[in-house]
């Protein structure tokens, strides 16, 4: 038996260790959150020259609260929150970006958006692809000027038919890799207030169509 200073030695070896490789861990996290804060600013001050704020594949969880100050002065004219982990947009980015004419939210983790985001008057193009949604949402029904609206890829089950023929400028829906329901699929099948992209209908196995 080894005698108990030597135990108590080794102990504490261990644990100056496992400190060491925590301290390296936090410091590489620190790294990259400081290297995640120098790309946004970086971008920001793009945006300030070109109108554009591109802040796709930023490790972004939510929209920081200093990018509405620095843009603050900027009437952009599209946002690019694309590739990040961002789940919400809150109901301030529509006043803050109101002149917008492009929004792209792909590869999130969206399931559902604000009703504020009406307020884009100006909005055009709104890509809402590759999230967790489950419905189309209502408020893009309301967006006065939106004409493609993009949400293949994501969970969607319900669709507000007769609400999305009464868009105000809709002209494409892309509604493929979903799974739509049979009754909802074949209403937007002969939609013909705007182009609808489905993928093709898979037939269930309860289903006979040989009757």
């Amino acid at each position: 038996m080894k005698p108990p200073h030597e135990n108590a030695e080794g102990v504490i070896a261990q644990l100056s260790q496992e400190e060491g490789e925590r301290n390296v861990a936090t410091a590489i996290c620190v790294q990259l959150a400081g290297r995640a804060i120098i790309r946004v600013v970086s971008r920001c001050e793009e945006a300030q020259d070109n109108c554009n704020l591109d802040l796709s594949e930023c490790q972004l969880m939510q929209v920081p609260d200093a990018v509405y100050h620095l843009m603050r002065h900027t009437e952009l004219k599209s946002c690019d929150l694309s590739g990040n982990v961002i789940t919400k947009i809150p109901p301030k980015f529509a006043v803050k970006f109101s002149l917008i004419t492009e929004l792209n939210l792909s590869h999130n983790q969206f399931s559902k958006l604000p009703e504020e985001l009406a307020e884009l008057q100006e909005l055009e193009r709104l890509d809402i692809s590759h999230n967790t949604f489950i419905s189309l949402p209502p408020v893009t029904f309301r967006m006065p000027q939106l004409k493609r609206l993009l949400a293949n890829n994501n969970s969607i089950i319900d669709v507000d038919v007769d609400r999305l023929k009464l868009a105000p400028s809709l002209e494409l829906v892309d509604l493929r890799e979903n799974t739509i329901p049979p009754k909802i699929y074949d209403q937007l099948s002969n939609c013909s207030s705007c182009k609808i992209e489905l993928s093709p209908r898979q037939i269930e196995e309860w289903e006979d169509l040989t009757v």
